[in-house]
């Protein structure tokens, strides 16, 4: 099994910066895709940002030019830097790994705990 910790959620004004960090343990043969979703209150869960294991990202059109994610694969971690953050980027934050804990052809999509992000004044 592959375990997902997120750290770095919190309170911060309008226009304020987060970074949001991800760390993945335990059983990992690849980890192929590691991303960031979030999910408001009574919406659906959404891509925020993904990253690929060569390096390849993808932003929803609401967070480009203001999101960052950036991905150390030495270390399994991935990060979001979130700058110029409005009220509506109100969300918890879950972070994403498609990973196979052993070799094989197999995939599985692994989720972390969430962490909160609130932009308010």
């Amino acid at each position: 099994q592959v375990q997902l910790v997120e750290s770095g959620g919190g309170l911060v004004q309008p226009g304020g910066s987060l970074r949001l960090s991800c760390s993945a343990s335990g059983s990992i043969f690849s980890i192929y895709t590691m991303g960031w979703h979030r999910q408001a209150p009574v919406m659906q869960r959404e891509l925020v940002a993904q990253v690929a294991s060569g390096g390849s990202t993808d932003y929803a059109d609401s967070v480009k030019g203001r999101f960052t994610i950036s991905r150390d694969n030495a270390k399994n971690t991935v990060d979001l830097t979130m700058n110029s953050l409005k009220p509506e980027d109100t969300a918890v934050y879950y972070c994403k790994a498609i990973a196979s804990p052993v070799a094989g052809p197999i995939k599985y999509q692994y989720w972390g705990q969430g962490t909160q992000v609130t932009v308010s004044s």
